[in-house]
């Protein structure tokens, strides 16, 4: 189980965002090492738990199934079978809840939940991230399959469009990361109060050894390109980091198209300084990042290979630049560790 779940279970007064403050510090411990809310914990371990700052809540609202809800998730829906679901998810929508977001897919799944059944998240994608998200029905299965994705069993592709064009062609991008702003970085706040949310939600290059870095690994291929404006991408990550592939994208000086967060910069500067490489006024803004396949064994046997089409607004990139959804991917050949 996720840390994050096994605090909420027993600290349902306690939020997520002081549980992540309380991580980030060290305070947490987990047989004795820092720890993320996304460690999974195994059984037998110790977890230290510091003293709580634990809010007051009202007493919790019933659940009810949302008959909307089921059938918004059966509209989604890629593959099924008795044990797992896959879901297309759309630009927007949230896979779990957080500060200020009550709409999300976690909380839309208890329209399947059958007696103290309910289907349970094996692996999370970015709210602006559309594209293949894998379900378990119970939490065996759940269990089973977080196992395939710890041992990188899971094949994941991507696609994105990005600025400008990758040199080379295909390449291996390996990186140390980690939460907030590092010492140098300029989005350290000089005063107390005088940094943003934003940034310690962001991740950051870091060196080897430093607290909280953690390493990252990607592969990458041009499939297609509409030089020197952009290029169309196809990433296979070999860890799961947070925002891995945004954060890779713009430390090799190609941020993805439409992200507010990495690599972003108004769009009349951009268009002054290197107006070849601005996203054409007619394209839509949203973030071109699409978790493209998946590809895992199927814990009961076989395999489980699930295709997203392109979301609207990615799929009137393609016929802007005149990209070939069906166009052989390289990525496929890219080694697999």
């Amino acid at each position: 189980m996720r840390l994050d779940r096994w605090f909420k279970r027993r600290f349902p007064a306690l939020s997520l965002t002081h549980l992540a403050k309380i991580c980030r510090k060290g305070e947490v411990r987990v047989e004795g090492k820092r720890v993320e809310t996304s460690t999974r914990l195994e059984q037998g371990q110790t977890v230290r738990i510091p003293p709580l700052r634990l809010e007051e809540q009202p007493a919790p609202a019933i659940r009810r199934a949302s008959p909307e809800d089921a059938e918004a998730i059966a509209r989604m829906t890629l593959f099924e079978d008795k044990d797992v679901l896959v879901l297309n998810k759309p630009f927007g929508l949230a896979v779990q809840g957080g500060s200020g977001t009550k709409h999300h897919i976690d909380g839309m799944l208890e329209a399947l939940a059958k007696g103290d059944q309910r289907p349970v998240l094996v692996h999370r994608l970015d709210r602006d991230t559309c594209g293949v998200l894998l379900i378990a029905k119970n939490r065996r299965m759940a269990a089973d399959l977080g196992e395939i994705f710890r041992s990188r069993q899971a094949q994941k592709i991507y696609w994105s469009v990005v600025e400008g064009v990758p040199k080379p062609a295909q390449g291996r991008i390996s990186l140390y990361l980690a939460k907030g702003a590092g010492m140098g970085d300029e989005r350290v706040p000089r005063k107390p109060g005088a940094g943003s949310t934003r940034d310690l939600e962001k991740m950051r290059v870091a060196r080897h050894g430093e607290a909280d870095a953690q390493h990252s690994l990607t592969y990458y291929a041009i499939v297609d390109k509409a030089a020197p404006r952009c290029a169309w991408l196809s990433m296979k990550p070999l860890t799961g980091r947070t925002h891995q592939l945004r954060a890779h994208a713009e430390a090799i000086g190609h941020p993805i198209f439409g992200d507010p967060k990495y690599g972003h910069r108004p769009e009349d500067e951009v268009r002054r300084r290197d107006p070849l490489r601005a996203m054409p006024e007619a394209l839509d803004k949203k973030l071109h990042l699409l978790a493209r396949r998946l590809v895992l064994p199927h814990p009961k046997g076989g395999l489980i290979d699930v295709t997203a089409p392109l979301p609207p607004h990615m799929k009137a990139t393609w016929e802007f630049f005149g990209f070939d959804e069906r166009q052989y991917d390289p990525i496929e050949d890219a080694p697999e560790e």
